[in-house]
């Protein structure tokens, strides 16, 4: 977390500070572990301000504010970073601020609980450099059935596992890979040559759907509270979840179950061992309750 759902949320909500000039940018005093802030704070203010934002996009995990000198804000959350425009959860975890004039909100704020996240300033150069597709793949929501059986059908990874590579595809995390997987009725440990034409075409249904329902619902916040808006507000697509963190629970899908909890690539994986055979199944991609999300 988060995953691209819920910076695709993030994106969203921080739109209205396009046409915004920037003022100031501070790396926000923080007795915690420090993120990582490049080029150094100074610096990054020196060539930030009076730039003008000229769009705010996604790129896999990580939101992009254009700004009109050329130059790029990455802002990449990783475990437990948010983009916001305001109230951020506490104040302790506030980690970087840019103030900004000519739109409603004035800030945009960077706020990150455990310290892992990023915010750099990148050139068009380095951005392609560093983030472009010799280093991620096609978006999540934008990688097309053939595309997606194409970059995996001749790897012998689990599934589940190959699914997180940004390599292959930008913006799957372990969350809602578990949760594709079961609306698709695959095993996770299936290797990927073992999957079938039909397989793949589930599959890429499956990832439209979840991926696209967590979008609309405004992502997922999970039992931590961690996740929030950039209006400091929880997602609700936790409600919808059919299988992740509910081990041991029956499955909402087939009524049987229960949900078992294996580890792959030492990340945690959920599944229903009767609507996720080991074998490829001839069920439906959707479930009636997945069709109502």
């Amino acid at each position: 977390m988060p995953e691209l759902p819920e910076v695709e949320t993030m994106r969203r909500g921080i739109l209205g500070t396009v046409g915004g000039r920037v003022t100031d940018a501070q790396a926000v005093a923080c007795r915690l572990r420090p993120i990582r802030i490049s080029p150094r704070p100074a610096t990054l203010r020196r060539r930030v301000v009076g730039c003008r934002i000229e769009a705010v996009e996604r790129l896999g995990k990580r939101v992009l504010v254009r700004l009109d000198s050329g130059e790029v804000l990455v802002f990449e959350p990783r475990m437990t970073g948010l983009v916001l425009l305001a109230d951020p959860p506490d104040a302790e975890h506030l980690r970087f601020r840019l103030h900004l004039t000519g739109v409603a909100s004035g800030q945009i704020l960077f706020w990150d609980r455990r310290g892992l996240g990023s915010v750099r300033l990148l050139s068009s150069r380095q951005l392609q450099t560093e983030l472009g597709p010799d280093k991620l793949g096609p978006d999540a929501l934008d990688i097309t059935a053939a595309q997606l059986r194409d970059r995996l059908r001749a790897s012998r990874r689990a599934v589940k596992v190959a699914l997180l590579d940004q390599r292959v595809v930008a913006g799957i995390g372990n969350l809602y890979a578990s949760e594709m997987l079961h609306v698709a009725g695959i095993y996770p440990a299936r290797r990927c040559d073992r999957l079938t034409g039909t397989d793949w075409q589930r599959l890429h249904a499956a990832l439209r759907h979840v991926l696209s329902a967590a979008v609309r619902c405004e992502g997922s916040t999970l039992a931590d509270g961690t996740y929030r808006n950039a209006l400091n507000y929880p997602g609700s697509y936790q409600s919808h979840h059919r299988v992740y963190d509910r081990a041991g629970q029956p499955c909402l899908t087939c009524g049987a179950g229960p949900i078992r909890r294996i580890v792959q690539a030492q990340r945690s994986t959920f599944f229903c061992p009767d609507c996720q055979r080991l074998r490829a199944t001839a069920s439906a991609v959707l479930s009636p309750a997945a069709r109502n999300d």
